[in-house]
């Protein structure tokens, strides 16, 4: 092309700096002059590197309570998404976890969507999330979700290319959008998750959004019945459920600065990820430094963690199993060096180089095969 690639990267939301928010990181530092679209914008809870760019956020934001409680307006999330001009770009990336990917493009732009996981509450984890629910909201949630889901699946075959952060993740493209995908896993920053002081403080270590997937609750559960000591790092909706069923051994940090982070991970034990997870970044920040992972043996952990080098698996979702795993993995002697190779198998520089060779492959496909009729 004689004039410079025009970029636009579609995110779901932009209100907490999560794996989801790491990942569009490295899209924007492959694409600094790149223009971000979201349904909902809250620039100080943004990195710098997201700040940087252009934001512009849907109609959603100027909506009551749009920023704070953008889940309410999921029925109008598709229209939202759909109102975005993307007219005048030659390559759009959408980064989907909630809706993104049902952006409307040119037939010459190229679409690439990478896919941290199909959203959950429609698709594989529908029936837990409706029992959440009263009998009222549930009601009313079951044709909403018929809807969602048929427009989920058309939005899907509005992509050129999937990208997907797992083995795991790429199996549900297929089951539940019929497309293929290729596998570029999620990055972990091994510059600053590195083993050192304290070395080991005596406790396990949970970190994660409280959430019910993410199963904080067994964690919890197994250290009051085990009495050893458990650091939950975190918030979320489970908070005050989770700390009135814990003991005096359970301490609740709630988000911590990420130097703090480090300390947690690199004086723990073993960490904890009793949650089946699409991929999970916090496993690999504990092996970049150097600490062994119990894990609950499906999802993601099943191509991060390695059984008996860097970790254990439990295979039965009770805090008993969990505390059996928790005892062999104290028993073990572990090689930090081994468990911080692993995780560099994962780097973010390792993994941004992976995704600039991968647009660049797909765009150079797209524009060989495909009709300009923009200048």
């Amino acid at each position: 092309m004689t004039r410079p690639l025009r970029v636009a990267i579609v995110h779901y939301w932009l209100v907490k700096m999560r794996g989801g928010e790491r990942l569009l990181e490295l899209f924007c530092e492959l694409f600094p002059e790149a223009d971000l679209y979201t349904l909902v914008y809250d620039r100080d809870a943004m990195s710098e590197t997201i700040n940087r760019h252009k934001v512009t956020p849907s109609f959603i934001q100027r909506l009551p309570f749009g920023v704070s409680r953008y889940q309410m307006y999921l029925p109008l999330m598709p229209m939202a998404l759909e109102s975005f001009d993307l007219r005048d770009y030659d390559l759009v990336i959408s980064s989907e976890s909630g809706p993104a990917k049902g952006v409307i493009t040119q037939p010459e732009t190229c679409h690439i969507c990478y896919t941290e996981t199909p959203m959950r509450y429609l698709w594989n984890m529908a029936p837990e999330y409706a029992r959440t629910l009263g009998p009222i909201r549930r009601m009313l949630w079951g044709p909403i979700a018929a809807w969602l889901r048929v427009w989920d699946y058309a939005g899907a075959q509005r992509v050129d290319h999937f990208l997907a952060n797992s083995e795991n993740v790429r199996k549900r493209i297929q089951r539940y959008w019929g497309r293929e995908a290729d596998v570029i896993h999620c990055p972990v920053d091994c510059e600053r998750f590195t083993p050192g002081d304290p070395a080991d403080e005596g406790y396990l270590l949970f970190v994660g959004e409280l959430t019910g997937y993410k199963r904080a609750d067994l964690a919890v559960d197994a250290c009051k019945t085990s009495g050893r000591k458990l650091v939950v790092v975190g918030d979320g909706p489970e908070m005050s459920a989770l700390r009135r069923k814990a003991g005096p051994n359970v301490e609740f940090t709630g988000w911590v600065e990420p130097a703090e982070l480090v300390r947690y991970y690199r004086g723990c034990s073993a960490f904890l990820f009793p949650g089946e997870e699409d991929f999970g970044i916090t496993p690999l920040e504990a092996m970049a430094c150097g600490k062994p992972v119990v894990a609950y043996g499906r999802g993601g952990a099943l191509e991060t963690v390695v059984e008996g080098e860097t970790g254990v698996f439990f295979h039965e979702p009770s805090s008993e199993a969990l505390n059996r795993a928790v005892a062999r993995a104290l028993e073990h002697v572990w090689d930090p060096d081994r468990a911080r190779r692993r995780a560099l198998e994962f780097d973010r520089i390792r993994i941004r180089q992976q995704l600039a060779r991968y647009v660049e492959e797909k765009l150079e496909t797209f524009s060989a095969t495909t009709p300009r009729s923009r200048p």
